[in-house]
């Protein structure tokens, strides 16, 4: 388009109109508008382009353009006024069939007490946003290329400084692959073996995990958990496992360690079996009653995989996670992340890279982890209060904890009337976490309730619980215990 075209041609939107052969017909265009706005591409309040622009782009006579928007006006497809320009009715919804018109409504849950889910809240808006423009300021051209698939160098030499340094890795910025989060860690890894293969699993896990793995063409091999973690008895028991996946330091969702001797164990059997060990940190950063756990990549960097996250310590909705990765398979993860997506999206590494460097990431985890330790010991206190008979796991560290019950049926039952009350719960066996029946509990997350709406909240479930429990005990003598 020649510069001294008229401003109107420019300045107007883009239509894309699926016009039948003969395209200068009036028919055909009438026909292709309908078209469109019953299928839901043109909502309600969709602005046209003007009838010069969409003249000059159908190639046909702004007269033609005139009339087309005459008859759709008339018909009640349409609507413009002088100076406001054109748009599509809100009488042509009538049209439009109502699950073209817009996206399923999700539930709103009155307060959500689900596992695995930080404060959205709680997001450091005004930290990022200046993190972002000072990034912005200083970083070079080139990081806005399609060199850079392992990641940043700035944000992955920044990384590399944190996770030695707070999480006890031994790492460099060369070992580190930057992705959008474990759920793209998990899937690169699932793939990256070369064929399909016998991955174990801890049970329980989250479904969607067991469900990327297979879908790379893999067998989940399910291995149990008890108090002290993983059930190393039964990995030795497993035939041909590849690929181990857990989550040591404490397990999701029932928050038990893995002991030092299954520690050890774990590590003897790769080294013995030639396996991958994938350790998923996904909430390491938060710790209430106990000291911080070394992690197994610490104890061999060449056996070990480490994958991480911001999901827990920032947002979901930042997608940025990361792999560290032992030298022989940097080469093979790494492409496996160039057939997925090529590269992580730089904006978000610039402004995380910005964060570590300026250590108002540890501020902020810092902050965190206090407020969610006062949330855990206000649902703590509450429990004892209001509900004698609760006996909670999986207290001392992480954003949720469980609570046994007695039977699948009370589980059940105590999921329904938190949904009847408006509030999110989720459960080992009713829930989206074991494939077959297994040892029942509740669910209780304490972290993605908004601060002002936490005490009310808390109120509301403990009134629940108290009143499907009672005074009697839950699940025999049991105790509280922190791990």
């Amino acid at each position: 388009m020649s510069t001294s075209e008229p401003k109107s041609w420019t300045t107007s939107r883009d239509l894309l109109l699926e016009l039948p052969p003969d395209r200068r017909r009036r028919a055909g265009i009438e026909d292709a508008i309908r078209s469109a706005v019953r299928s839901g591409r043109l909502p309600a309040g969709a602005r046209l382009p003007s009838t010069r622009a969409l003249a000059h782009d159908l190639g046909v006579s702004r007269g033609t353009i005139v009339d087309v928007y005459a008859q759709l006006a008339a018909e009640g497809w349409i609507s413009g006024r002088t100076g406001s320009g054109t748009t599509i009715a809100t009488g042509a919804l009538q049209h439009v069939p109502v699950d073209a018109m817009r996206p399923r409504p999700q539930t709103r849950w009155r307060f959500d007490f689900r596992p695995g889910r930080p404060d959205a809240t709680s997001f450091p808006r005004s930290e990022w946003l200046r993190a972002l423009r000072r990034a912005l300021a200083t970083a070079p051209s080139d990081a806005f290329g399609y060199d850079s698939t392992p990641g940043l160098a700035a944000l992955r030499v920044e990384l590399a400084e944190y996770l030695g340094r707070a999480r006890g890795l031994r790492v460099g910025a060369d070992d580190i692959l930057v992705t959008t989060g474990f759920t793209q860690s998990l899937a690169l890894l699932s793939r990256f073996l070369g064929r399909p293969a016998r991955v174990a699993m801890e049970m329980p896990s989250m479904s969607l995990h067991r469900a990327i793995v297979r879908a790379a063409g893999n067998e989940v091999v399910p291995i149990g958990v008890d108090d002290d973690g993983l059930r190393v008895d039964e990995l030795l028991d497993a035939r041909e496992v590849a690929m181990l996946v857990l989550t040591p330091n404490r397990q999701h969702p029932t928050g038990a360690l893995l002991s030092p001797a299954r520690r050890s164990a774990v590590m003897a059997w790769a080294r013995r079996c030639g396996a991958v060990v994938v350790e998923d940190d996904y909430d390491g950063e938060f710790r209430y009653d106990r000291r911080p756990i070394g992690p197994l990549q610490s104890l061999d960097p060449d056996l070990v995989i480490h994958a991480g996250t911001v999901a827990k310590t920032l947002s979901p909705g930042v997608r940025l996670g990361w792999l560290v990765l032992p030298r022989r398979h940097r080469s093979a993860v790494t492409r496996q992340k160039e057939l997925a997506d090529w590269q992580t999206g730089v904006l978000n590494q610039l402004a995380f890279a910005e964060l570590l460097r300026q250590g108002r990431y540890d501020r902020h985890v810092r902050r965190m982890r206090l407020a969610y330790r006062r949330r855990r010991d206000a649902l703590l206190d509450a429990l004892r209060a209001r509900v004698p008979a609760a006996r909670t796991e999986g207290e001392a560290a992480g954003l949720n904890l469980v609570l046994p019950v007695s039977s699948a049926t009370v589980e059940a039952s105590l999921i329904a009337a938190a949904r009847r009350a408006g509030i999110a719960l989720d459960g080992l066996i009713t829930g989206s976490y074991y494939e077959t029946a297994g040892r029942p509990g509740v669910l209780i997350g304490y972290a993605a309730a908004p601060e002002h709406a936490f005490v009310r909240g808390l109120e509301a479930l403990v009134e629940v619980l108290a009143s499907a429990l009672g005074p009697a005990p839950v699940n025999g003598p049991g105790r509280n215990r922190s791990r």
